[in-house]
């Protein structure tokens, strides 16, 4: 069984047990969250899929941690014209770990 979920903007296919890594949420270590964006659940041959949403569709989901992502690099630089400009950028995340997936 599986599902696709929409948060942070970014859509995930995920399984029980799975770890996945999600634009940074506003919860608490240990925490215990539902996901109620489920666009697609899949349990065998049996397949929902929702018109953009599963209504009632539910995937529980449980924090273990934040993080930062790798720096990125992000270079401007004009020819000729004496420009250059160096940035970097290390994206918040957040960690969690499916324990349910629950349709309507």
């Amino acid at each position: 069984m599986y599902a696709v979920i929409k948060t942070g903007g970014k859509q995930y296919k995920v399984q029980k047990n799975d770890i996945i890594k999600v634009e940074k949420l506003d919860v608490d270590s240990g925490d215990k969250i539902e996901l109620n964006q489920v666009l697609m659940i899949a349990d065998g041959d049996n397949l929902t899929i929702g018109k953009p949403l599963i209504s009632g569709g539910k995937v529980a989901a449980e924090v273990v941690g934040h993080g930062r992502g790798k720096k990125i690099r992000v270079l401007k630089f004009k020819r000729r014209k004496q420009y250059l400009k160096r940035q970097g950028h290390r994206q918040d995340f957040t960690q969690l770990k499916i324990t349910d997936i629950a349709a309507a």
